[in-house]
């Protein structure tokens, strides 16, 4: 079975729970209607399918697994909904439908967006079913400073500090990794923290999940210049016409994909042995890669 096939099968069981927890925890509120409608944003779920990848090696239960990733899709869909408003990306669509301030208001979309980053935490904290508790700690305050102030939060400050200006590829890249690669990296070694795994295990699934993470934005900066409208779901060419800093307007598309060719050899050669264990890792890698090469 080929890997897109894996994580569609993923995507429609994820979608499936996903939507009925939803329903559990939400109302018949506006702002349970905006939530829930920006949660349903038709992605290809890859944070959760790098979830249940990691909690088969971390052997967490299916359970915890389900929940670590409903948490990091709450988290990453409040990410999004900011991310569209007029002070922030200010585009109309996405994933092909309107965003949630289009679709409701302003206020409504910001009010969602928090809401959803703490029923992130209510999960995370409430529902995993694992005995223990001081794993269930570290997760929680990983996961806070994954999105926080020197995570995915500040990633997104500099990515709007950063426009109409001349930067380092250094600089470009940790915005990169902070933007997009930690809440990837918190994807793939989170079941590892709850299991309680050795330091050189849960280093190795978070730097498996930034280096996923920072392949997927390079190649989304990509898509988002050679996409349509039709194909990638949202305005494409912003980038460009809001002067985004980018490794691809710095050093060009055969430089970037050179890039992130090289880091991966570079994490093959260090984790060998690991990765002979678990192949279906490099796929992943390259996967991330091939979405448009």
């Amino acid at each position: 079975m080929n890997l897109n096939t894996l994580i569609n099968i993923n995507k429609k069981k994820f979608d499936i729970n996903f939507k009925n927890l939803l329903k559990d925890k939400l109302d018949k509120s506006s702002l349970s209607k905006a939530m829930y409608y920006g949660s349903m944003n038709g992605g290809k779920r890859i944070r959760p399918f790098l979830v249940m990848e990691s909690a088969k090696i971390a052997k967490i239960s299916l359970i915890d697994a389900f929940t670590i990733a409903s948490s990091i899709e709450c988290i990453h869909s409040y990410s999004l909904i900011h991310d569209d408003l007029p002070s922030m990306d200010n585009d109309d669509f996405r994933r092909g439908k309107l965003s949630t301030h289009k679709k409701f208001n302003e206020a409504t979309a910001i009010l969602a967006g928090d809401a959803l980053h703490d029923l992130a935490f209510e999960l995370i904290s409430g529902n995993l079913i694992s005995k223990n508790y001081r794993s269930k700690i570290k997760l929680i305050n990983y996961l806070s400073s994954c999105i926080g102030h020197r995570g995915l939060a500040l990633g997104q400050a500099l990515d709007l500090e950063f426009e109409n200006k001349k930067l380092s590829k250094n600089k470009i890249l940790d915005m990169y990794l902070r933007k997009t690669g930690k809440l990837f990296e918190f994807s793939f070694s989170a079941p590892f923290i709850l299991k309680n795994k050795n330091n050189n295990d849960i280093q190795f699934a978070k730097e498996f999940g930034m280096l996923f993470g920072l392949i997927f934005q390079v190649i989304d900066d990509l898509i988002d210049e050679i996409g349509t409208f039709k194909n990638i779901g949202k305005t494409p060419g912003k980038d460009v016409k809001q002067g985004k800093s980018t490794l691809l307007e710095l050093i060009g598309e055969k430089q970037v994909i050179k890039l992130c060719k090289n880091k991966i050899n570079t994490f093959e050669k260090k984790y060998k042995k690991k990765l002979n264990h678990n192949p279906l890792l490099i796929n992943l890698l390259e996967f991330g890669l091939n979405r448009v090469i």
